[in-house]
C-alpha cells in the first residue's frame, strides 16, 4: 500500500460567521421564479436558502476553507454531498447568523482521483436575535490532491 502524508489536523476549526444573512422578498421571488414556483404566500423562503445562507454567512469563504485545509482552491474542490435537517422553515425578512465547525478531513486513495481529502463540516443557521438553530447542514467536499499523485 502506498504511503502519503496525513491530512492536516483541522477538525474543530470554527466556521462561525460574523455577518448576518437576510433573505429578502425580492431575492426569494427571483429564486422561486428561476425554479418555476411561486413564492409562498405565508412568508416562508424557498428551502434552498439553507445552502445559500449558510455558505454566504459562514466565517470563511470557499477559498478560506480550502486554505485552512492546506488546499489550493484553484485545484478544484468538488461538492460531495449536502444534507439538511430543518427544525423550522426559513422566513423572508428574518436575519440569520451561522455557527459551525469542521468535523473531519480524511485523506484517501481513489481509483478515479488518486489521493484526495474528504472534508466534512457542519453549519447551523440561527435567528440573528438569538434562539435555537432553525436548521443544521452537513456538507462534504472532495479535495483532489494532485500534488500527491504518483
Amino acid at each position: 500500500m502506498e504511503e502519503f502524508p496525513p491530512a492536516p489536523g483541522v477538525a474543530g476549526t470554527s466556521l462561525d460567521g460574523t455577518k448576518n444573512f437576510t433573505i429578502t422578498a425580492e431575492e426569494n421571488a427571483a429564486l422561486c421564479k428561476s425554479t418555476g414556483v411561486e413564492p409562498a404566500a405565508d412568508g416562508t423562503a424557498h428551502p434552498i436558502y439553507y445552502y445559500i445562507a449558510t455558505q454566504v454567512a459562514m466565517g470563511k469563504t470557499v477559498a478560506g476553507v480550502c486554505e485552512t485545509c492546506e488546499f489550493d482552491v484553484d485545484d478544484g474542490p468538488m461538492m460531495g454531498s449536502s444534507g439538511v435537517r430543518f427544525t423550522e422553515q426559513l422566513i423572508v425578512g428574518q436575519a440569520y447568523k451561522v455557527t459551525g465547525e469542521i468535523l473531519s478531513l480524511v485523506r484517501k486513495k481513489s481509483r478515479k482521483l488518486g489521493v484526495m481529502d474528504v472534508l466534512t463540516y457542519r453549519l447551523r443557521l440561527h435567528p440573528a436575535d438569538g434562539g435555537d438553530a432553525v436548521l443544521e447542514t452537513d456538507n462534504v467536499w472532495v479535495l483532489p490532491r494532485k500534488e500527491l499523485a504518483a
